[in-house]
């Protein structure tokens, strides 16, 4: 398939034939979907928290190396399925309640897709005043959003092909620029920058851990997306490598987290950090940022939304993947809008993230539980059974759902939220630890420990597990 062609597969399996990627390329979506501004912005956040500079990096590398090894496991369904990994989650959680990742891949869509499009525009715009000083206001803004917005849904509905191209393109310009900035903003930085002294929430280790989940939530806002190009992967390459490629990946984004945490302490006003970084950069350095701006947004907002888009084609079979992929596109930028310049964007992101964060983790623990219980064998033809409107196979548990999966899911995550401490949501379990946030350590261990209990003592049915031990029931049409 040509990059100029519009992509005509959905999420039915890959044929083996067109499998013609490599780690590397999982490298280069993975790492070109977070080297972006939205990234950047995400970077910023410890310091606007109160963090002084080295307590922001500390904070920020733990989120993305146990954010990244929480995600690397992802990886390797798609070259084995030849499909998403919300499909391929209907395994574990029936192939009807393989909606639950549909719905974790709708909600980190909006959530980055909005991020990509906002920071972008607003880059652009505060840019734009730095070089005419010309001040459009709500108008210019609104139009970089528009333009953004459209350009990434363009590339989302040419498709893998096209996405890996402009992925490449901007993991080097990305870097390369963001390289730039020391020489932009060198002159400046302290690395003693001791804080503001006026915590987020209140003292320091409730905030060192917020700062820390804040960052975490971008490795594992991948979790539902990683498939959609692990499955161009073939399933002959090792698990090491496929392991190792998305983990790289977030390491690497310790670049665009380290440039947002460095120019943040230099801005008046962290928490109003666009219109700052354009304000101090020098002259020569706002259009590279222009360009970070625009490229950054069509990487990040093509990741999230390509997948979203191919997922939601399968659930309503009537939309196909590029009608499905213009419909969470408009109601994402009708979110951007009425978030920008209705509610308070900030704290609508700070919200999302953390849903994003306490509800995928526990659903990809139960993924990679359930991968190891199974020694990754996967019958592709039944995985398909719910989106192929058929009834059977396999993986159809009761009406379609595994509830053992579903019953270590949902306390999980209600645990995580109750026992949630940020500025949005703060739950009523929050003091549990003395403020410290302890909530992703509570819906991790929850889903370790329920699910494999809950499967010891109800078993699965055993022809899940190989395709020799028990005769499969055929797939049978759904009724009408």
């Amino acid at each position: 398939m040509k990059v100029t062609e519009v992509e005509h597969h959905g999420i039915a399996p890959i044929p083996p034939a067109e499998q013609t990627s490599r780690p590397r390329d999982l490298f280069r979506l993975a790492f070109g979907g977070a080297n972006t501004f939205a990234t950047i912005i995400l970077g910023t956040l410890p310091i606007a928290y109160g963090l002084s500079f080295r307590d922001a990096v500390l904070a920020t590398t733990l989120g993305v190396v146990v954010g990244g090894l929480v995600l690397a496991p992802m990886a390797l369904f798609g070259p084995r399925t030849r499909t998403n990994n919300a499909v391929s989650s209907g395994a574990h959680f029936g192939v009807v309640g393989r909606c639950v990742g549909s719905f974790l891949s709708l909600l980190t869509a909006i959530t980055f897709f909005a991020i990509s499009v906002w920071v972008s525009g607003d880059a652009v715009a505060g840019a734009a005043q730095r070089l005419f000083g010309f001040d459009g206001g709500p108008v210019l803004r609104g139009f970089a959003y528009g333009v953004i917005a459209i350009a990434t849904l363009v590339v989302c509905i040419y498709g893998y092909r096209f996405m890996l191209l402009v992925n490449r393109v901007a993991v080097v310009l990305g870097t390369a620029i963001m390289l730039l900035g020391v020489f932009a903003y060198g002159g400046s930085f302290d690395p003693g920058y001791a804080g503001t002294g006026t915590y987020a929430l209140g003292t320091f280790w409730p905030t060192f851990t917020l700062a820390a989940l804040t960052a975490l939530a971008n490795p594992i806002s991948f979790g539902a997306f990683l498939g959609d190009w692990a499955r161009y992967i073939p399933a002959s390459f090792s698990k090491r490598s496929l392991l190792t490629a998305p983990f790289l990946a977030q390491v690497a984004t310790l670049l665009p987290f380290g440039f947002g945490i460095a120019t943040a302490t230099l801005v008046a006003n962290p928490a109003d950090y666009i219109t700052g970084l354009t304000a101090i950069s020098p002259l020569w350095y706002a259009i590279p940022l222009i360009v970070v701006a625009l490229i950054g947004g069509l990487s990040t907002g093509t990741t999230s939304l390509y997948g979203t888009g191919l997922d939601f084609s399968s659930i309503f079979p009537r939309l196909s993947r590029v009608r499905a992929t213009l419909l969470i596109g408009t109601l994402s930028v009708a979110f951007i809008f009425v978030g920008n310049f209705v509610l308070d964007m900030v704290s609508s992101i700070n919200t999302f993230a953390t849903l994003i964060v306490l509800c995928t983790s526990p659903w990809m623990v139960i993924m990679m539980i359930g991968f190891v219980q199974r020694r990754g064998y996967y019958d592709v033809a039944d995985l398909q059974v719910f989106n192929e409107g058929r009834r059977g196979g396999r993986y159809w548990f009761t009406r379609g759902v595994n509830w053992r999966a579903m019953a270590a899911w949902i306390p999980a995550t209600t645990l995580g939220l109750l026992c949630a401490n940020t500025p949005m949501i703060a739950g009523p379990w929050r003091d549990i630890a003395g403020g410290v946030d302890v909530s992703l350590l509570v819906t991790l261990l929850t889903a370790a420990v329920a699910y494999p209990v809950l499967v010891k003592l109800f078993p699965e049915p055993p022809e899940v597990f190989a395709p020799a031990r028990i005769p499969v029931t055929t797939a049978q049409p759904a009724e009408a």
